[in-house]
């Protein structure tokens, strides 16, 4: 057996039980998987030889003396990939799966495969470099974008001209040497809430991105639901009007009206025509208008921005109010960068999903802003990564 070769089943509980629980002594191991003492002696040295586990100094004693541990290898590097449309963040997790090194820097998606991935192989190596590691163990990007999760590529994204069946994952997993998982952005985002976030260890919720974009993530039975294709929580593509036209060809999705690009576009009219001074003196000062610029205008006072942000958050609530019908989640969480826009939106998301939902669904859900952040996305992808070398390869 190799680094990459697959695992047997109780190889893969046993990989993720000392993942998720830490070191473990044999008897628990025993305990937790149900296999017997000699299988499990075998699965063990079998792991250790391809370098995935080792032992971990002496466990706590119960009278006699104290049996050692097993834990995962010190040296596995995890690296995660966030990469949305107008930012990448990149970072390196020990085999805990802590963070040891973060990076975030700006890039635009639309510049296509070539000059992107050059960007992220210079974060890569910058943060493998902090943390002294030449080869990472395993690699999970996330994009803005649909993804064929069996096939590792984007299939027609909107916001990726250039992208489409580029393959992402087998180059990546090609120069690196080691196993790659791709998937949608909001979906790793939603699995690092799940790890470390305010949804830590919940088997079923709903977690919402705010960004240039709007997506969803299903989250049931612990495992993000993807659907028959792999596009399962695209909700920023439900109509929601009639105009404006949407980079995917249809009118009037939701992202099209409410994203940070949309909230963008409206701000800038909002300034030009002098329908608000104070966009008017924001675009005059930082040249463009953006969803942060949004933001500050509202906390100044500005109805014409809070009007925007409003009519956003009720747009929004308006999809999600249905999403809380049908799935009735017991935790709702918003993210992104749109999502800093502050009380205004999260109270009108809030009052719009309790008075269009059914009281039964909503009596008891909390709608809530991440606590993560933009650690989210990397964090899910590092997860990603290690399920990868976990499981089948």
């Amino acid at each position: 057996m190799t680094p990459h070769s697959q695992r047997t089943p109780e190889q893969s509980r046993i990989l993720r039980l000392l993942r998720d629980r830490g070191p473990c002594t044999r008897a628990e191991l025993v305990s937790l998987t149900g296999v017997s003492r000699s299988r499990l002696a075998g699965e063990l040295d079998e792991l250790a030889t391809v370098g995935l586990v080792q032992r971990d100094g002496p466990g706590v004693s119960r009278g006699g003396r104290p049996s050692p541990l097993v834990a995962l290898a010190d040296d596995l590097r995890f690296v995660g990939v966030d990469l949305g449309a107008t930012s990448v963040a990149v970072g390196v997790a020990n085999s805990r799966l802590d963070l040891l090194a973060f990076v975030e820097e700006p890039v635009d998606i639309r510049d296509g495969p070539r000059k992107v991935l050059a960007q992220v192989r210079d974060l890569i190596t910058k943060v493998s470099g902090e943390v002294g590691t030449d080869r990472p163990s395993g690699i999970g990007i996330g994009v803005p974008g649909p993804v064929s999760y069996r096939d590792g590529v984007p299939v027609s994204p909107p916001l990726m001209p250039g992208w489409h069946h580029y393959p992402l994952r087998d180059q990546v997993a090609r120069e690196y040497g080691c196993p790659v998982t791709v998937d949608n952005d909001v979906n790793l985002m939603a699995v690092g809430e799940r790890w470390g976030g305010v949804a830590k260890g919940m088997d079923d919720f709903l977690f919402v991105k705010i960004g240039t974009g709007i997506g969803s993530a299903l989250v049931m039975n612990g495992a993000v639901y993807r659907g028959i294709a792999g596009c399962a929580g695209d909700i920023g593509h439900i109509r929601v009007d009639d105009e404006p036209l949407c980079p995917c060809g249809s009118r009037g999705c939701l992202e099209a009206t409410f994203g940070g690009a949309a909230l963008a576009r409206q701000a800038t009219a909002a300034a030009t025509s002098s329908e608000s001074t104070v966009l008017a003196d924001l675009l005059a000062r930082n040249g463009v208008l953006t969803a942060v610029d949004v933001g500050v205008a509202a906390r100044h006072g500005d109805p014409v921005a809070v009007r925007l942000i409003r009519s956003g958050g009720q747009r929004l609530g308006n999809v999600l109010a249905g999403l809380v019908n049908f799935m009735n989640p017991p935790l709702v969480v918003v993210s992104g960068g749109v999502s800093r826009l502050g009380h205004v939106l999260l109270a009108e998301i809030r009052q719009t999903v309790y008075s269009r939902a059914m009281p039964l669904a909503t009596g008891n859900l909390p709608i809530v802003l991440s606590e993560i952040g933009e650690t989210a996305g990397v964090l899910g992808a590092v997860v990603a990564a290690s399920d990868q070398i976990f499981s089948t390869l």
